[in-house]
């Protein structure tokens, strides 16, 4: 059986005669996954606490894109400069997450989804780039968004190191970023003036890697190194996935 892949959805308002509220996910996230041989879900934003029964039937877990995530979860007030949250997405990835890590299934978070993960293990974000007076560089790019227009630097012998190297270039569509890491995240990729790109956590049986840019963007547009971050997620997935079968079936012997 392939990879289940888990991919955190969102609500949005379809616009027609009699408007509802629909679950979605970017095309992009289950287009990659699909392409790279893994099974693709949506998990929906729930009000009830069901994280343990989504995790347990998913193999790895892909944290998308989307609304700012809270300051109040870094014990900050918001400012002007802050965009819109929402309380309930935060509410209902946090739990997926928590529960992501504490059943050891392979995560992967793309721009909020690396913010989110930094919040919740401990860290701080800038509530916009306005903020952080050492920004340079265009990271809410105007070209086209399937275009990499930034070059990264990566650190040697980290996970995103086998897939990025220094100087090569992603898109970037983001006003907010790393302010505070994490304590246990390692740094692995950071653009020019310094803003976090990267961030990973492979040990004690956790598989963790956040990226700052979106690879779902052009993952199907040519772009190996992009469709390559996908693969890796469905390889850890389905590693993880006989571990913890190996795990489950080795015979406990009470001597």
């Amino acid at each position: 059986m392939k990879p289940v892949i888990g991919i955190t959805g969102n609500i949005s308002l379809l616009s027609s005669a009699q408007p509802f509220n629909v679950n979605y996910s970017p095309l992009g996230f289950s287009k990659a996954i699909e392409k790279v041989g893994g099974s693709p879900i949506i998990l929906p934003i729930m009000d009830t606490d069901n994280a343990e029964e989504l995790i347990s039937i998913v193999d790895g877990l892909l944290l998308t894109g989307g609304e700012d995530v809270s300051p109040k979860l870094y014990n900050e007030e918001p400012r002007m400069v802050i965009g819109p949250t929402s309380p309930e997405r935060d509410r209902s990835e946090i739990l997926l997450l928590k529960e992501a890590m504490k059943q050891q299934k392979p995560i992967l978070g793309i721009c909020r989804g690396l913010q989110l993960i930094n919040v919740v293990l401990g860290g701080s974000l800038y509530q916009d780039l306005s903020e952080n007076q050492d920004i340079t560089i265009q990271h809410v790019q105007k070209t086209k968004p399937h275009h990499p227009t930034h070059s990264i630097a990566v650190k040697e012998k980290s996970h995103i190191a086998k897939i990025f190297q220094t100087g090569d270039y992603v898109n970037s569509f983001h006003h907010q970023v790393i302010k505070d890491v994490a304590d246990g995240l390692t740094v692995s990729a950071w653009s020019q003036d310094k803003v976090v790109e990267a961030i990973e956590l492979f040990e004690n049986n956790q598989s963790i890697l956040g990226l700052q840019w979106h690879p779902e963007l052009n993952a199907l547009k040519n772009n190996e190194q992009s469709l390559a971050i996908f693969a890796d997620l469905v390889k850890r997935a389905n590693d993880a996935k006989h571990h913890i079968k190996a795990r489950k079936e080795t015979p406990y012997y009470n001597i």
